[in-house]
């Protein structure tokens, strides 16, 4: 089984995303979260189901929100590298690699 270990500035965004929802709508953040968390179940279940991104990433969307997780497959690693806002400029987070 893969385990799913994050990138520290990944998880950051996914702290801050959090606050930022919470702070629009009591829950929301947390829906957020769940919603986030559904989409690595996804990953972990098909790692390679997903639209490339990057020659070395793909992008799994999360539902309801405009975010896609961005990760990368090591051996048996799944490497959360962001949570990106379909919104920002693409690809912000090759430097992360």
């Amino acid at each position: 089984m893969l385990s799913v270990e994050f990138l520290d500035a990944a998880e950051k965004e996914l702290d801050d995303i959090f606050a930022y929802y919470e702070f629009q709508q009591k829950d929301l953040g947390y829906r957020f979260v769940e919603e986030v968390k559904n989409s690595i179940e996804l990953i972990v279940s098909y790692p390679d189901a997903w639209t490339k991104s990057s020659a070395s990433t793909r992008r799994c969307l999360v539902k309801t929100f405009p975010y896609g997780v961005i990760y990368q497959k090591r051996d048996h690693v799944i490497l959360i590298v962001a949570i990106a806002s379909l919104y920002k400029e693409p690809e912000y987070w090759v430097s992360r690699l």
